[in-house]
């Protein structure tokens, strides 16, 4: 069975070793995304707050990857009992991307796609 809370700690730690943990930025909250002024059509940072400390945070950046999630919660999950509440049934999966990409000049297509876990013997998730 795939079971995704046990492989986010293994990539974390992979990504803070090749990175370095000095250039990682957890817990703020990124609420805009900075258009490059030379490129219309182009991302070059992000603006965000701490959400522990009263620190706002600008981050100037070459290649932007906005990875915020889905809108997995917007409708029920057709799971019941323990697989409703998974990992990726992420609680923070608002659509904030779709807001965010749209605001910064994204063309939006495909929304009509919405996430159903696969089921089968003996377990569930997102595979396939």
């Amino acid at each position: 069975m795939i079971h995704g809370e046990s492989y986010k700690p293994i990539i974390a730690e992979a990504a803070k070793m090749a990175i370095g943990e000095e250039n990682i930025y957890e817990r703020v909250f990124i609420f805009e995304l900075l258009k490059d002024k030379n490129d219309p059509n182009a991302v070059a940072g992000a603006v965000g707050f701490s959400v522990r400390q009263p620190k706002f945070y600008v981050f100037k950046a070459k290649a932007v990857l906005l990875a915020t999630g889905g809108a997995t919660l917007l409708f029920r999950p057709r799971s019941t009992g323990e697989a409703a509440g998974r990992t990726w049934y992420a609680i923070f999966d608002t659509g904030s991307s779709y807001y965010m990409g749209l605001k910064a000049g994204a063309m939006l297509t495909q929304f009509e796609h919405r996430f159903i876990p696969f089921r089968f013997k003996d377990g569930y998730g997102p595979v396939g």
